[in-house]
């Protein structure tokens, strides 16, 4: 009688290669299908503890928003439209002043940094914000 002898090679092995190409696909279709969108913000400088440097009211261009959400600059109501123009003006003739933007704690929170943009744009360097109430 003949003995049967099992090889090593006759065992049954199982192909994993397709499993991987299912996996990529799967992966390259994951990361192309993802959107990466920037998110634009505004940047806030929050306030310190160390003490307030005093500045001369003639440096400060002081922009408020009541709880109506009328904008005053210089206690001229002014349009949201304006406050660019109004803050490129008050620059040229005062080009260090610092925009100070009170906004009532009932004003609109959009208003506000439309403001505070308009600000950026019109070139003030340093914007700074204040509550009123």
């Amino acid at each position: 009688m003949r003995r049967r002898q099992r090889r090593g090679d006759d065992e049954a092995q199982i192909n994993i290669t397709p499993m991987l190409d299912i996996v990529f696909i799967m992966l390259i279709f994951f990361i192309v299908t993802t959107s990466f969108v920037k998110e634009f913000g505004v940047d806030v400088n929050r306030p310190s503890s160390a003490p307030i440097e005093e500045q001369r009211q003639s440096e400060v261009i002081a922009v408020r928003i009541d709880q109506n959400d009328q904008i005053f600059i210089e206690e001229r109501l002014i349009d949201v439209r304006a406050v660019r123009a109004n803050i490129e003006s008050g620059l040229a003739v005062q080009p260090e002043a610092t925009v100070v933007v009170i906004a009532d704690r009932l004003a609109d929170a959009g208003l506000l940094v439309r403001v505070v943009d308009q600000a950026r744009v019109a070139g003030a360097m340093q914007v700074s914000l204040a509550a009123a109430r």
